[in-house]
């Protein structure tokens, strides 16, 4: 992006910038320009392939007297602006001139720019840049109108604090003009490359894609057809301000988008945006949710497990004693990490249910410290911990005063588990979900222990205590519960319904038949696990009289029972 004095006021090392999402279309499909940023070492952008694009320029307000078909209130309506709006457009078409001699124009009768014409204008590229000459005076000399109503609206992003160039830029989408061909400047664009989006995300880590490309990128690839594309972009109304936060991890610091699985939690565990938290869970490392709330993570990472068990610690205060939630597997070394992360003694530990990664370190930690147990005993034996039995057996609503007087509740959250217990910390508006509510994944529900109608009811029983965080037994916390608790039940009544089209479609069949079937979207490596929960919609369809299973393992759909939506 050249560093051009800005047209409008902003606060300071914030840009105003405009970039363009061009694209073809070739035998094998829709195709996207990428350029490939010149290595500057003070550039976070450097060597990374991005969009056309570039610093709205304080000249390209003198742009709109050349721009057809579009003016400015039109522009700054759709934009959100009161007033500029059209040199955004301008921006984009000129940044993408300059750098890839593309140039969205017509000629003063309308039709295309003729290649003689476009040519010797291309000749002029280094002299825009250079500021020497402006778009307008560039089109006014060459009898061309720029074609601003051929761009649509896409996307805003600004980049995080925290880093030393900042931008606020608007995208924009469109097609690669008729007969045109990309001629790159060789300043600020080293290359460029048309891919196909999926190839583009195949390759993100190569091409250094930064989260706005990545993120247009995945949104075009969902499109599938250059016609999808401009008429879902051409739709778009209220676009949102997205600005990603910076977090450390894997690749070092790093962006994180409102729709990756930290963002929530960085808002808490990093407020002002210095980039202090991390967009990845680590086993062994103490994190701090909030004051007097810790989080541990036991290194147990897989398939059934994520990143590993969340162990919480709460309390702290005046003595700085603590209370352990779901303190494990049989670990010694994870014992000894809760230890040493509350440095302080260990009072209670609370269970929320008896699964192998959750409890069996109830017993090393109380051997440990004498901290009192509470939770409830195992019902049913199969991959259950039934050596667990607490001091204290909790029931539905059951309040604890916590080391530090808060309030901790029992939340009987049974589906997952029979036995499986929330806890509400009072106060904080945050509940600890345990396996009922996971971040990332959906939660196996395993008959006979496990029931689909008793885990649905459960998550209507949450969702209508209304907290603001859920912090849960895998991944990191989450915000706006009732949203994410909303989006649970519509996708297991999305996946009965499967279960029933399945059934309508191949008459009676086993449960091998229909994993395929109903599980379409899930890899085969996890079918085996899939089947438990499928097991558990089949049986929840036979209590509601929609289906039944035959002696020789055969469910059939019944006649006249309606999809599920």
């Amino acid at each position: 992006m050249s560093d051009r004095h800005e047209a409008h006021p902003a606060p300071p090392s914030l840009r105003m910038a405009a970039s363009l999402v061009v694209l073809r279309e070739r035998v094998s499909g829709m195709e996207v320009l990428l350029l490939r940023r010149a290595v500057r070492a003070s550039d976070f952008s450097s060597d990374a392939y991005v969009f056309p694009g570039g610093v709205v320029d304080a000249a390209d307000r003198l742009g709109h007297v050349v721009c057809d078909a579009l003016d400015d209130a039109t522009a700054s309506q759709r934009l959100q602006l009161p007033e500029g709006g059209l040199d955004y457009y301008v921006a984009a078409m000129r940044e993408c001139f300059e750098e890839t001699g593309v140039l969205f124009a017509n000629d003063g009768s309308g039709a295309p720019v003729d290649e003689r014409r476009l040519g010797i204008m291309r000749g002029e590229r280094e002299a825009l840049h250079e500021g020497r000459v402006d778009i307008a005076s560039l089109c006014h000399s060459f009898d061309v109108q720029l074609a601003a109503q051929r761009l649509h609206y896409l996307s805003h992003w600004v980049t995080p604090l925290g880093l030393a160039k900042r931008f606020d830029t608007r995208f924009f989408l469109a097609m690669l003009p008729e007969g045109q061909q990309v001629e790159v400047d060789q300043i600020e664009t080293a290359a460029h490359r048309w891919m196909r989006p999926r190839y583009a995300l195949t390759h993100a880590d190569q091409l250094r894609l930064l989260p706005p490309t990545r993120k247009l990128l995945q949104w075009l690839e969902g499109m599938g057809t250059r016609e999808q594309a401009i008429a879902a972009a051409a739709a778009l109304k209220g676009i949102p301000r997205i600005q990603p936060r910076l977090a450390s991890g894997k690749r070092g610091h790093w962006p994180v988008t409102p729709d990756e699985p930290a963002w929530a939690e960085l808002t808490l565990t990093d407020p002002h945006e210095q980039g202090t938290g991390s967009y990845e869970i680590v086993p062994g490392r103490v994190v701090t949710l909030m004051p007097g709330m810790l989080r541990l993570t036991a290194p147990n990472p897989g398939m059934m497990t994520g990143p590993g068990t969340n162990t919480y610690l709460v309390g702290g205060g005046s003595d700085n004693a603590w209370a352990v939630i779901d303190p494990g597997p049989d670990d010694p070394a994870h014992i000894d990490a809760i230890l040493g992360a509350a440095r302080g003694p260990v009072r209670q530990i609370f269970v929320t249910h008896t699964h192998r990664d959750h409890s069996p370190g109830a017993r090393l930690l109380k051997a440990r410290t004498g901290a009192t147990t509470y939770g409830m005993r195992a019902r049913h034996d199969e991959g259950q911990d039934i050596a667990f039995v607490p001091d204290v057996t909790l029931a539905d609503g059951d309040a604890v005063t916590l080391p530090d007087g808060r309030i901790l509740r029992a939340i009987h959250t049974p589906g997952h588990a029979t036995n499986h217990l929330c806890y509400a910390l009072e106060g904080a508006k945050l509940v600890f979900t345990g396996d009922h509510v996971m971040q990332g994944s959906t939660v196996v529900i395993n008959p006979p222990d496990g029931h689909m109608a008793t885990y649905l009811a459960s998550l209507e029983k949450l969702a209508a205590l209304a907290p603001e965080w859920l912090a849960p037994g895998h991944g990191f916390v989450m915000d706006q519960p009732a949203q994410r608790i909303a989006r649970l039940i519509a996708h297991r009544l999305a996946r009965e319904s499967r279960a029933l089209d399945a059934l309508a479609q191949t008459g009676p069949a086993t449960i091998e038949t229909l994993i395929p079937m109903v599980y379409a979207d899930v890899p085969v490596s996890r079918h085996a696990v899939a089947r438990r929960s499928l097991q558990a919609h089949l049986e929840k369809l036979a209590e509601d009289g929609l289906a039944s299973v035959s002696a020789d393992g055969r469910w059939r759909r019944h006649a006249g029972a309606a999809t599920r939506n």
